[in-house]
C-alpha cells in the first residue's frame, strides 16, 4: 500500500488530505471519504486503509481546514465537545462541494487515481457531503453511502433528499435504530424520498444499535453491525465502480 498525507488546493487555501492506495494494479477508482464531527484521527485513517485494501484510490480531506484545524483529541473533554460542535456547525455543504471538485481535480492531476466513476463516504455530519457530492457530479459519480448521516432532511434547496434526486449514483444510506441526530420521522422522510429514485437508494435500519457503531474506537461501537456495514459498502463500490 502506498499512503501519504498532501494539501491539496482549493478555492480557500488547502485542505490537508490524507490518500492511500494499493502501490500496483491501477489506476484505481477514487472514493472520497468525508470525515465525521471529530475530525481526522488514526481511527478514520485505518478505515481509509481497509477501503483502499480492496483496490481503491481513497482520500480522507481535513473538512476544518479553514478554521485552521486538523485534529481534536478527546471527545470526553468538555471544550473539544465544544469546539467539535463550532466546527461542525460552521461546514456548509457549498464550502465542501468546493472543496470536492478541488479533490477530484487533484486525482485527475495525478498518478494512480482512476479518472472514470468515482464513490463517496461519509459518516455522521457527512453523510449528507456524500450524498450531495453524487448530486454535484451526475456524469461521474457512481456510487455514494451515508452511515448514520444527520441533516439528510431539511428545508434548504440543497438538502440531501432533494440532492439524491439530482444523482445517477447508486446510495446507499445506514442508520442507527437509536440516534437522536437522525430520529424515527426524519429516517421515515427520507425513506419515502429515496423509494421515489426507483431501486437505485436504499435506506437500512441497523437495529439495536446506536449512533457511531462503526467506529471502533467509540463506545457505540457495534462489531456485527460494523462489519455488516463493510459488507456492504465493499458491495455497493465493487458494483458501481469495478462492475
Amino acid at each position: 500500500m502506498i499512503e501519504r498525507t498532501i494539501d491539496v488546493p482549493t478555492l480557500d487555501g488547502a485542505t490537508t488530505t490524507f490518500i492511500t492506495h494499493p502501490e500496483r494494479g491501477g489506476p484505481h477508482p477514487v472514493i472520497l471519504f468525508f470525515m465525521d464531527a471529530p475530525a481526522i484521527r488514526e481511527e478514520l485513517r485505518d478505515m481509509a486503509r481497509r477501503l483502499a485494501s480492496v483496490g481503491y484510490y481513497v482520500m480522507l480531506p481535513n473538512l476544518y481546514y479553514r478554521a485552521g484545524v486538523m485534529e481534536l483529541g478527546a471527545l470526553d473533554v468538555p471544550e473539544v465537545r465544544t469546539t467539535m460542535f463550532a466546527l461542525m456547525n460552521g461546514l456548509s455543504i457549498t464550502n465542501v462541494m468546493e472543496d470536492t471538485d478541488a479533490l477530484l481535480a487533484f486525482a485527475d492531476a495525478g498518478a494512480g487515481a482512476a479518472k472514470g466513476p468515482f464513490g463517496t463516504v461519509g459518516y455522521c455530519m457527512s453523510g449528507q457531503f456524500a450524498i450531495n457530492a453524487a448530486g454535484r457530479h451526475p456524469e461521474r459519480a457512481a456510487a455514494a453511502a451515508s452511515i448514520y448521516g444527520v441533516r439528510l432532511v431539511t428545508e434548504e434547496p440543497d438538502s440531501p433528499h432533494l440532492m439524491a434526486a439530482k444523482a445517477q449514483a447508486e446510495i446507499y444510506i445506514a442508520c442507527a435504530e437509536t440516534d437522536h441526530w437522525a430520529p424515527p420521522e426524519m429516517v421515515a422522510d427520507l425513506s419515502v424520498a429515496m423509494a421515489l429514485l426507483g431501486g437505485r437508494a436504499e435506506v437500512e435500519v441497523y437495529p439495536g444499535v446506536e449512533h457511531g457503531f462503526a467506529f471502533p474506537q467509540r463506545a457505540a461501537y457495534d462489531r456485527d453491525a460494523a462489519e455488516r456495514h463493510w459488507e456492504r459498502l465493499f458491495a455497493l463500490f465493487a458494483r458501481r465502480l469495478r462492475d
